[in-house]
């Protein structure tokens, strides 16, 4: 069993017996092994492959002469506690990424669309720059794009030569004291009005380019992340991908988006993602005169939170303003009014406790102080 440790299932990433997927293995008087596999469907394409690779290992054991292989398959249990170990070796093993290891990671998820989530990254985003942090954003919403517009940035991306390989310039926009570095697909296609026709598998590799093949600068604060709608492919992708991304949900006010949004927060425990918090978009009508017109109903955002146990962070007032300034590119967040005030503070909120960048000095800083400290109350002078 130990020795099959070194069969690896190679779509889930993990050796067969941590997976559950060995199941015993006897030794007969006649050096016969006889193994009890289990796979997550009988009809598995890799089941030659692992047979294979058991074989070999196994096989050549002091004594051994022969293996077979009794082939089952795991219980509707026993497969989500497979993939549940899957998922979470998947983040333990955070392949590096072009992403710098100090940038804390944001996907901005819904549970459906029409919820305001691309408003929502980009006016965090610029929030976030505003306060001087350098902010990476990614368009996920390989489909739906539509942050090169709220951005106010066009032009192609272009290509620039790294050693023996070619990597993305992202696009570059400066505010106040901090900046953005922004990829997307619409910086690829020749008209905004171009309708992408891809499936899973071509959605992920482009997810995985924005990640791998992009020359993200090394004093990235944040890296947020527009992601489509729902829990498809590439919600699920980036979690493999980069598993230690955080998300903030989106939804509004109204009960029904609010149980789909709980589909996402599902999916990102499922993948041992974190959720920040969530925000309720859309939240209420502020009319001049002050008066609070509740137009998307109320209580969806709270309800929410309350069912995936995280805070409600930010409740985004509804303002013809927030549709205007992602029409020219001047978002929100960069002028004033109730909206602008929601989009900065929640830029506060995130950068000062929910999702703080992460500063290797300051940590280290913060510990050699705890670490003196100690030894000052237990009258232990220090080494220089």
């Amino acid at each position: 069993m130990q020795t099959l440790r070194g069969v690896i299932d190679p779509e889930l990433g993990a050796d067969i017996v941590e997976l559950g997927m060995a199941r015993s293995a006897s030794v007969g008087d006649d050096g016969t092994v006889t193994l009890q596999v289990s796979l997550t469907t009988a009809g598995c394409p890799l089941r030659a492959q692992i047979a294979a690779d058991a074989k070999v290992r196994v096989g050549g054991l002091p004594g051994v002469e022969k293996v077979t292989i009794d082939w089952g398959v795991l219980s509707a249990e026993e497969k989500a506690e497979t993939m549940k170990r899957a998922r979470w070796n998947a983040r333990a093993d955070d392949d590096a990424t072009a992403i710098p290891p100090t940038a804390k990671v944001l996907g901005i998820a819904s549970g459906k669309g029409g919820v305001g989530k691309s408003s929502v990254t980009a006016n965090l985003a610029v929030a976030l720059a505003a306060r001087g942090h350098v902010v990476g954003v990614i368009d996920a919403d390989i489909w739906g794009f539509s942050l090169p517009r709220m951005f106010g940035i066009s032009g192609r991306l272009e290509a620039r030569t790294e050693g023996d390989r070619k990597v993305i310039v992202p696009h570059r926009r400066d505010i106040g004291p901090g900046r953005l570095e922004v990829v997307s697909m619409g910086f690829l296609v020749e008209d905004e009005a171009s309708a992408l026709m891809w499936r899973g598998l071509m959605l992920n590799r482009a997810v995985q380019h924005f990640l791998d093949d992009v020359a993200w600068p090394s004093d990235l604060d944040y890296v947020v992340i527009d992601l489509p709608p729902g829990t498809g492919d590439v919600a699920m992708g980036l979690a493999t991908m980069l598993p230690r991304t955080e998300l903030l949900v989106v939804t509004t006010p109204a009960g029904g988006a609010q149980k789909v949004a709980e589909r996402a927060v599902t999916m990102a425990r499922k993948s041992f993602l974190r959720v920040v918090g969530v925000v309720e978009n859309m939240s209420v009508y502020i009319a001049p005169d002050g008066s609070e017109h509740h137009i998307f109903g109320t209580g969806g955002g709270a309800a929410l939170a309350e069912s995936a146990d995280v805070e409600l962070v930010a409740r985004i007032p509804i303002e013809p303003e927030v549709s205007t300034g992602g029409d020219v590119g001047e978002p929100i967040a960069l002028g004033e009014g109730p909206a602008a005030e929601a989009f900065r503070a929640l830029a506060a909120d995130i950068a000062d406790r929910l999702a703080p960048p992460v500063e290797i000095a300051s940590c280290s800083a913060r510990l050699l102080s705890a670490v003196t400290e100690a030894l000052d109350e237990a009258g232990i002078t220090a080494p220089d």
